[in-house]
């Protein structure tokens, strides 16, 4: 598989990601606890696709690396809400442990490609 294949590979990656965690925003009881921090998921997931993105259409290394780094950052953040809505039981552990296993696959290749870029 070449750079740019995985390149756009990633990125469908993470806006499906991106999709999967609207749906879920959408099926969120529509108590006030849960919509705050369902807010705050949907804002730190759909910024993963989005800053990826970015990083992708960068014009210089300084400017992916920063991207990137925005990506880690709100993917952790993502990880965050979601144990969140998992620890307070405001959804059951068996629907977000897809959507948590995901998150944690692409934290862990974000932070590799970032920490390759350093070396290139």
């Amino acid at each position: 598989m070449s750079a740019y294949q995985f390149r756009d590979d990633l990125a469908q990656r993470t806006k499906l990601f991106a999709i999967r965690v609207v749906r879920l925003f959408r099926a969120l009881s529509k108590t006030a606890d849960a919509q705050i921090i369902g807010k705050q998921l949907l804002r730190s997931a759909t910024s993963v696709a989005a800053n990826y993105r970015a990083a992708c259409r960068s014009r210089s290394f300084a400017e992916y690396h920063s991207k990137l780094s925005i990506v880690i950052e709100e993917t952790d953040e993502t990880m965050f809400w979601l144990e969140i809505l998992w620890e307070t039981n405001i959804v059951k552990q068996e629907v977000l442990q897809g959507l948590y296993l995901e998150n944690e696959e692409i934290l862990k290749i974000m932070s590799v490609a970032r920490k390759n870029s350093k070396k290139s």
